[in-house]
């Protein structure tokens, strides 16, 4: 083989992305040592989404002061790419579900800090301002975010100020009109995998509140208070987001950046691969390597193994995925560009166990691949 490209997930808990990317390289070159290996570690929109582009691409890190979950101040980096016409920023650096760990309230936390991340990259010359919304431990809408831009927050006093998802419900008038001119004329795309809307049943509030300590009764109110918003957003600013697929990421975060900001909600894996030419990158490759923790009717949905496969379909290009656990009904995935799956379980043993042995089972897999690509190599 002449070349190899590896564009894998992380396997949430286990192994990170880059590491995927280098154990698999280590057994393609034992086999193969005469192939060119290009290692793009992928991370769709969560925590380690900056460092995935950082590592896949030129870029700059940048760190600026912003308020943490609780407004209290903290550090956050973010990505500068393209010589500084593009950043990649992350809801889970300023607001991640790891920095609230032993005192989760989706009812007090705030996007406030991506917000200014948003507004440093932007004062820096940056044109497109890529979002990650995967992570969050808030249910705010990004109004936080919002607030931190310009956008202004009234309850029925006529009092300023800035909403968490518990005080939602009291937003009685938005003012747009204060938004930054920074971000004039600077696209923002958030990178989302979820098609949950905004409210309901498979909304923010009901799917992804309890993770963030939500118990029943505190559901049903941040739900409540997304409810109100969204007619609020409708009078105030004449956008309907609330059955918007990714509407719900990152607590509605989706919903705000589209109703606040314009902007767009994409695939987070297409928007690495558009970043990273994929098409160009992979149109002399011999074999595409990807793969994730678990690949199941989710991943059908556009997660990385699916998102990597469509787009490399038309070029004729085999994709093999190598994922710690298949699930259930996932014959689809051949018709949509995988050529073979291989999983990456030995033995039959609980995850606990599994994720102690993840990486020699990984290596082991990947040498397996590798010795039976020698095959129709020689």
């Amino acid at each position: 083989m002449k070349k190899v490209v590896l564009i894998p997930d992380s396997f949430k808990g286990t192994i990170s992305s880059q590491e995927v990317c280098e154990i698999v390289a280590r057994q393609v070159l034992r086999f193969h040592p005469e192939a060119e290996v290009i290692s793009i570690p992928v991370a769709d929109g969560g925590e380690g989404t900056v460092d995935c582009f950082l590592l896949s691409q030129p870029g700059e890190r940048v760190s600026a002061q912003v308020k943490g979950p609780y407004f209290e101040d903290i550090t956050a980096d973010y990505a500068l790419l393209d010589g500084g016409k593009t950043a990649v920023v992350e809801i889970a650096s300023c607001a991640g579900l790891p920095m609230v760990d032993g005192r989760k309230n989706p009812k007090m936390t705030t996007t406030y800090g991506f917000g200014q991340l948003i507004l440093d990259a932007a004062r820096r010359g940056a044109t497109r301002i890529v979002a990650a919304l995967g992570g969050s431990c808030t249910n705010d809408c990004a109004c936080g975010m919002a607030a931190a831009l310009g956008v202004a927050f009234y309850n029925e006093a006529g009092e300023l100020f800035i909403p968490t998802g518990g005080t939602l419900r009291d937003i009685w008038r938005i003012d747009r009109s204060g938004l930054a001119k920074e971000l004039s004329g600077v696209e923002i795309v958030a990178m989302c995998d979820i098609d949950n809307p905004m409210y309901g049943a498979t909304g923010a509030a009901y799917v992804f509140g309890p993770q963030k300590g939500a118990d029943g009764a505190m559901v049903e109110e941040l739900d409540q208070g997304l409810r109100h918003l969204s007619q609020v957003l409708i009078r105030d600013l004449g956008v309907d987001v609330a059955q918007l697929p990714g509407a719900g990421a990152a607590g509605a975060a989706g919903a705000g950046v589209v109703a606040f900001l314009g902007g767009s909600l994409e695939k987070g894996i297409d928007v690495v691969l558009d970043a990273v030419k994929f098409e160009e990158l992979i149109a002399d490759a011999d074999l595409i390597f990807t793969g994730e923790g678990k690949l199941d009717t989710q991943s059908i949905r556009g997660k990385v193994v699916v998102g990597v496969s469509r787009r490399a379909k038309d070029s004729g290009v085999p994709v093999i995925a190598i994922v710690g656990d298949v699930g259930d009904g996932i014959g689809a995935v051949y018709d949509l560009g995988v050529s073979a799956v291989f999983s990456t379980n030995q033995i039959a043993v609980p995850f606990e166990e599994a994720r102690l042995r993840a990486k020699e089972d990984l290596a082991a897999t990947a040498e397996n691949v590798a010795r039976f690509a020698q095959l129709f190599t020689r």
